[in-house]
C-alpha cells in the first residue's frame, strides 16, 4: 500500500492517504499527551465529536530512548492503535534536541552529559555566559544521536504502521532556535563565527536574489528598496554587518543544516511528509491580532526574544534551501495577522499547514481562511484534550468542512478558484464594527461578499465562496451575504437567476441535493445571497424575514442584462 505523500496540485501539493487525497480537519494535544495510552483513552471520542479526523501529538527523545541504544516504542504503539480503533489518523511531532526553544525532552544521558552534549552559552552583560537549557548545535553529538533515534523512530513507523496510514506526517522538532540570546556564545560558535560565510550560502542568496521573500531582503539590503547587495568574502559580520539580525542569520543556517540531518536519517527509511514549525515574532506588526499576551509559543520582536534561528519570514528562505529533507515549512499562529501569515508559508509554492493556532472562536473562524483562499493541508487548534466537545470552538466548523470536503478539495487544486474568510462579531475596534468587503473577480462577475443583514447585532460570520464556472458559484458558511456584479461593459443590470439551498448527498464525491429554492425575503428582494447565522438579531423588528441557517450550504447563480 501507498504511503502517505505530497501529490503536485498545480501551485500547491494535497496530502494523499491510501491513493486518495485528504483534508486534514487537524487538533492538537497539549505537549506531553501522547505519553500515556490510558490518558489517551479519555480523549479519542472526546476528539470524534468534535469532528476531527486528525490529531497532531508528540513522541519525545526520552521517551523512546530512556537509555542510550534501548528503544522502547510499547507506549507509542498503544497510541497508535487507540487511534486506529477510534478511526483517527496522527501527526507525531517529534519532541528530540528541541522543543520551544529549549531541550527539555531530552532523555537523562542527554541532559546530564555536558561534556558530550554541550549547553548553548547567552552572552550577559560584563562578558558573563550563562549555560542554556538547550544544546549547542555547533557540536555534532547531539545531532548525531538525534538523528540515530528518528531514524529508529520512523523504521518503527513503517513497520508497525506502514500498511495502515494512521501517522500521515511527522513534524521534526518543535520551534528551533536560541531564547534568550541573538546567537550560541559558546567556543564553537564564535569560531565558527568568525570563520568565512559558507559559500553556498553566498550563492544561494546572489543566485536566488530575486525569489526571496522580501522579509529576508529587507535584513540583507536595509534601506534600499531590495536593491542586490555585492557579496565579498569575508566572516559573518563583514558580509552581513554586526547587529542581532546577522546573529539570526548564522544561527539560522546552522539550525537549518542540524534539522535536516535529522530529517534524512528519517527520510531515508520512511519517507512520509516531514515539516517543521516556526514560533512566529510579531512585535511591530501592525495587523496583529493580539499585543497584548505575554511570549510563550509566539511573539517577541528581536532574535532571543523569540527563538533566534528559527524559520520565522526573515530567514524562510534559509530554511527552505538548506533543509531539503523538510517538505515544507509551517507556521504556529497564535498572535500575528492569520491572513498575511498564511499567505507568507506558501513562499515558494510550499504547502500551508498550521499546526498549532487558537482554539477559541476566533481562531475556530479563521480555518476558513487556511483551506478557502490557501488551500490548507489543514488547521490544528491547540490544546484540544483539554476542552471538553460541547464547549468546542472548532466543531461546528469542522462538521460543515467535513461534509464539503471533497469539493474543497477539488477548489483548492484550481488556483484561485475559492476564497475563505471569516468576519467577527462587533466590537469596539472599527475593523471588527465595519470589516472590509471581499472582493473576487471570476469570469464575467465580481462578487462582494460581507456579513449577512440582519436589523439587530450582526453575529460573526465565516465560510468560503467557490467558483463552479460561468455564472455559477456554491456558497458554504453563516453569517455572510453575496452580492455580484457584472463587468461587462453594457451590462445594466445583475440579478440572481437561482439560489438553491443544497445538502451533501455524497461525501466522497462532493454530490448535492437541492432542498428549499430560496428568494424573495430570503434575498432581501433578489439582491443577495443571504447566508445567515443560526439565530439572526431581529433586533426588535417584528417580521421574521431573516431566515435561520440551516444546511448552510447553497448554490448561486446569477445573470445580466445589457442594453441593446
Amino acid at each position: 500500500m501507498q504511503a502517505p505523500c505530497l501529490v503536485k496540485a498545480r501551485t500547491t501539493k494535497q496530502l494523499v492517504v491510501h491513493g486518495r487525497p485528504f483534508l486534514m480537519l487537524a487538533a492538537e494535544l497539549q505537549n506531553s499527551s501522547f505519553s500515556c495510552a490510558e490518558y489517551m483513552d479519555t480523549v479519542w471520542q472526546k476528539v470524534k465529536d468534535m469532528n476531527v479526523n486528525t490529531l497532531l501529538g508528540c513522541v519525545t527523545w526520552e521517551m523512546i530512548e530512556p537509555v542510550e541504544g534501548e528503544f522502547d516504542f510499547s507506549e507509542l504503539d498503544k497510541v497508535i492503535l487507540g487511534a486506529r480503533e477510534h478511526g483517527l489518523h496522527l501527526v507525531l511531532l517529534w519532541f528530540g534536541s528541541f522543543k520551544n526553544g529549549l531541550s527539555t525532552y531530552v532523555p537523562p544521558w542527554v541532559k546530564t552529559d555536558p561534556k558530550r552534549f554541550p549547553r548553548a552559552k547567552l552572552r550577559k552583560a560584563g562578558g558573563v555566559l550563562a549555560t542554556a537549557d538547550v544544546l549547542s548545535i555547533f557540536y555534532p553529538e547531539g545531532m548525531y544521536a538525534d538523528a540515530r533515534a528518528f531514524g529508529k523512530l520512523m523504521a518503527h513507523l513503517k513497520e508497525f504502521d506502514g500498511e495502515h496510514a494512521t501517522v500521515l506526517m511527522v513534524q521534526v522538532e518543535n520551534e528551533t532556535g536560541l531564547l534568550g540570546d541573538s546567537r550560541d556564545g559558546c567556543a564553537a560558535a564564535n569560531q565558527q563565527f568568525i570563520e568565512p560565510v559558507p559559500k553556498d550560502l553566498i550563492h544561494f542568496l546572489e543566485d536566488e536574489w530575486d525569489s526571496l521573500h522580501p522579509d529576508l531582503k529587507d535584513v540583507l539590503s536595509p534601506g534600499r528598496n531590495g536593491e542586490k547587495p555585492a557579496y565579498s568574502d569575508g566572516n559573518w559580520e563583514e558580509v552581513f554587518g554586526r547587529g542581532p539580525r546577522t546573529d539570526e542569520l548564522f544561527m539560522a543556517y546552522h539550525y537549518a543544516t542540524y534539522v535536516n540531518e535529522v530529517a534524512a536519517a528519517g527520510k531515508a527509511v520512511y519517507p512520509i511528509p516531514l515539516f517543521t514549525n516556526a514560533w512566529l515574532n510579531y512585535a511591530g506588526d501592525p495587523s496583529s491580532d493580539n499585543h497584548s499576551f505575554p511570549l510563550v509559543a509566539g511573539g517577541g520582536g528581536l532574535p532571543g526574544a523569540y527563538p533566534s534561528g528559527g524559520p520565522v519570514s526573515n530567514v524562510l528562505d534559509i530554511w527552505q534551501k538548506f533543509a531539503p529533507n523538510l517538505d515544507f515549512i509551517s507556521p504556529d499562529i497564535y498572535l500575528n495577522d492569520y491572513e498575511s501569515t498564511c499567505a507568507t508559508y506558501r513562499h515558494r509554492n510550499q504547502p500551508l499547514f498550521v499546526p498549532e493556532q487558537r482554539r477559541d472562536d476566533h481562531g475556530a473562524r479563521r480555518v476558513w481562511i487556511a483551506y478557502g483562499s490557501y488551500a490548507a493541508l489543514g488547521a490544528s487548534p491547540f490544546g484540544i484534550d483539554t476542552v471538553d466537545a460541547e464547549n468546542s470552538a472548532i466543531a461546528k466548523h469542522y462538521a460543515l468542512l467535513g461534509s464539503v470536503s471533497a469539493l474543497v478539495l477539488e477548489a483548492q487544486r484550481n488556483p484561485s478558484s475559492s476564497v475563505g474568510f471569516c468576519f467577527d462579531e462587533p466590537g469596539a475596534s472599527a475593523a471588527d464594527s465595519h470589516p472590509p468587503v471581499i472582493r473576487r473577480r471570476w469570469g464575467d462577475y465580481e462578487l462582494a461578499i460581507e456579513p449577512c443583514f440582519v436589523f439587530g447585532r450582526r453575529d460573526a460570520g465565516a465560510g468560503m465562496v467557490m467558483y463552479l464556472g460561468g455564472a455559477r458559484f456554491l456558497l458554504v458558511g453563516w453569517g455572510f451575504q453575496v452580492r455580484a456584479r457584472s463587468v461587462a461593459a453594457r451590462a445594466t443590470f445583475t440579478g440572481i437567476l437561482r439560489f438553491e439551498e443544497k445538502t451533501v448527498a455524497d461525501r466522497e464525491t462532493g454530490e448535492l441535493r437541492t432542498q428549499r429554492r430560496l428568494n424573495g425575503d430570503e434575498t432581501r428582494g433578489g439582491r443577495y445571497a443571504m447566508m445567515p447565522s443560526e439565530d439572526p438579531d431581529y433586533g426588535g423588528f417584528p417580521i421574521s424575514v431573516t431566515i435561520p441557517a440551516r444546511t448552510m450550504i447553497a448554490e448561486l447563480e446569477v445573470y445580466a442584462l445589457e442594453d441593446n
